[in-house]
């Protein structure tokens, strides 16, 4: 004859699918967080990771001890079973084997029926439970698919089994092996990946950002607005200076022009001695009053030709490594003169030219 298993019906079908979605989301937030913590070096994110599980295991914990109170509260009931087969069902690393019972069940006050049930026994205890034998068990008079052997009755109860004799209980076989359905695991994977997710688009900007110190060539820089454009600008009576934020450049547009412009506003201080500029940036010395030192107008240079000297002198460069370049003007030899380096892997380049921004002498770089 054929045996139908039967499981017990789910307490709450809804009650099972909402824990589910809240432990695949917990473990797939916190599981992500210790990634994501350790890869943005977060030590706040890393022990949320750690804590969030903690904090659900102890929730769930509290959540069941009124329903775990109250079948404690219920007395077991004893009865003597037959063992109708043994089966282990796996090995454990201890002394310890889980075995899968299916009995027939002889309450004194009831019908008899079928259950399977898997419990843990010693591998020296083995022998005594085989096929045919007669056990005393206990199972809650509300479960009664929740069978245990009872490994040391009391005389009464041992002295019945010995003398007992059970046939096998007609139907089918209920199990304690409640397994979850199909829809149980598919909401607990959902939630899991949603949370994990959750967590990476959360934290995408930390993950992903790129680094800016690398600043790309103006040519391929996109345009910043003034609005979002920040500079430092730090005068003294002897000098100024001005520095970019990033993604500007003072071979933008105007950009080396308005600089100055800044930094003799105001002020006296329209005459200079050094002017040296880098990507972002510009360092002007001031001509004192009265001094011998040749000096020259700040405002008379061609810094719209600027740019284009930085690029000529680039390209005398030419084998695409990352190159740096600093431009320089001064007077001290009485001729304005405007001289431009670059520095790459193959050493340092020089172009240099007259007050009009005119090139009179390029040297390669060796």
């Amino acid at each position: 004859m054929a045996i139908t298993t039967v499981v017990p019906p789910a307490r709450n079908t809804l009650f099972t699918l909402v824990r589910g979605a809240m432990t695949g989301g917990v473990i797939g937030a916190s599981l992500t967080a210790l990634v994501v913590g350790t890869v943005i070096r977060s030590v706040p994110l890393f022990v949320t990771g750690l804590g969030v599980p903690a904090v659900y295991a102890l929730l769930a914990f509290l959540a069941g001890v009124p329903r775990r109170a109250r079948e404690a509260a219920i007395a077991p009931r004893t009865a003597l079973a037959m063992t109708e087969s043994v089966e282990a069902v796996r090995g454990e690393a201890t002394s310890d084997v889980a075995v899968r019972f299916v009995s027939t069940v002889a309450p004194d006050q009831a019908p008899a029926y079928r259950v399977a049930f898997t419990q843990h026994v010693h591998l020296a205890d083995l022998p005594d439970y085989r096929a045919g034998g007669v056990v005393v068990v206990q199972y809650p008079p509300d479960r009664p698919w929740q069978v245990k052997i009872v490994k040391r009755p009391t005389p009464e109860w041992e002295e019945r089994a010995a003398g007992a004799r059970i046939d096998s209980a007609p139907g089918p076989i209920l199990t304690s092996e409640n397994p979850e359905g199909n829809a149980v695991g598919f909401v607990r994977l959902l939630a899991l990946l949603l949370a994990a997710a959750g967590v990476v688009l959360l934290f995408r900007t930390d993950l992903f950002d790129e680094d800016t110190s690398a600043e790309p060539p103006s040519s391929t820089r996109p345009p910043v607005s003034a609005s979002t454009s920040s500079s430092t600008t730090v005068v003294t009576s002897a000098s100024g200076t001005v520095t970019l934020g990033p993604h500007q450049s003072f071979l933008d547009q105007g950009e080396l022009r308005k600089a100055v412009t800044a930094l003799t506003q105001g002020t006296d201080a329209r005459m200079g001695l050094t002017v040296v500029v880098q990507d972002r940036m510009l360092s002007v010395v001031y001509a004192h009053t009265g001094s011998q030192t040749p000096a020259f107008d700040l405002d008379s240079l061609p810094y719209e030709r600027f740019p284009a000297l930085v690029q000529e002198a680039r390209s005398s460069l030419g084998d695409g490594s990352p190159q740096t370049w600093e431009l320089t003007v001064e007077r001290l030899t009485g001729s304005l003169a405007i001289r431009v380096g670059i520095t790459g892997a193959r050493g340092t380049a020089w172009l240099e030219a007259d007050g009009d921004a005119n090139v009179v002498r390029r040297t390669p770089a060796h």
